[in-house]
């Protein structure tokens, strides 16, 4: 029996995350938080048997996973958002709820996590989404973003490579990152110089208990 399986169906709940059901997490999201909140009960319910998150994780689902995925809502400009490397839904499902009026397609090569994002859409009616099954490099054809975003998919430098040819004319990529996202985008200078963007490292805030999340923004320069 592997870790996930042994994690008993009273467990996969937020009930022991101490931001569930908060008064601060509820004004946070506002209007749209009935269907983040759908997002993260499953999420929580199915995460750790789908090899999603880890048993651990279901005391911090909102903090690590949500809210950080919340964090790059401001960064995303206008237009269609291109979610790279959907895997769990994060950031791509988050945003989705929390802007309902926006087209946001999630890119994911894996059938068992697009089989799990169909169904968590259709199970938190969250109807503005679009999955493909497939690599970056393979959707080329059938998406134009305004907007990409990724979370714990790659470095700067193969999302460059990978996701530039996705983007429109005056679209740009904002991505969640790790505390090494200055030395990150130092280390792909000369792939952003020749690919024609420039990078900012962001802070990002939600919540004040929150720690704050490293957003990283290319926008071209040619």
């Amino acid at each position: 029996m592997s870790p996930a399986e042994e994690v008993p169906a009273e467990l996969r709940t937020l009930a022991n995350d101490p931001l569930h059901g908060s008064a601060e997490v509820e004004e946070y999201f506002g209007d749209v938080y009935p269907r983040v909140r759908a997002f993260a009960e499953l999420l929580a319910d199915q995460g750790v048997l789908r090899g999603l998150i880890g048993p651990r994780e279901l005391t911090r689902v909102w903090d690590r996973h949500i809210l950080n995925s919340a964090a790059v809502v401001p960064f995303l400009g206008e237009g269609t958002i291109v979610d790279v490397g959907s895997g769990a839904g994060l950031p791509g499902m988050v945003i989705a709820a929390m802007l309902p009026e926006r087209n946001v397609v999630l890119v994911e090569p894996m059938e068992r996590r697009t089989a799990w994002l169909f169904e968590s859409a259709e199970q938190c009616g969250i109807d503005n989404v679009t999955i493909l099954r497939g690599r970056a490099e393979e959707v080329q054809e059938s998406v134009e973003a305004d907007v990409i975003t990724a979370r714990a998919v790659a470095s700067v430098d193969k999302l460059v490579k990978w996701c530039s040819p996705l983007l429109s004319k005056t679209g740009h990529m904002a991505l969640l990152k790790g505390r090494s996202a200055a030395d990150e985008l130092d280390r792909a200078k000369y792939v952003l110089r020749r690919a024609g963007f420039a990078g900012e490292v962001h802070e990002a805030t939600t919540l004040a208990s929150v720690e704050p999340t490293t957003v990283v923004t290319l926008r071209r320069t040619v």
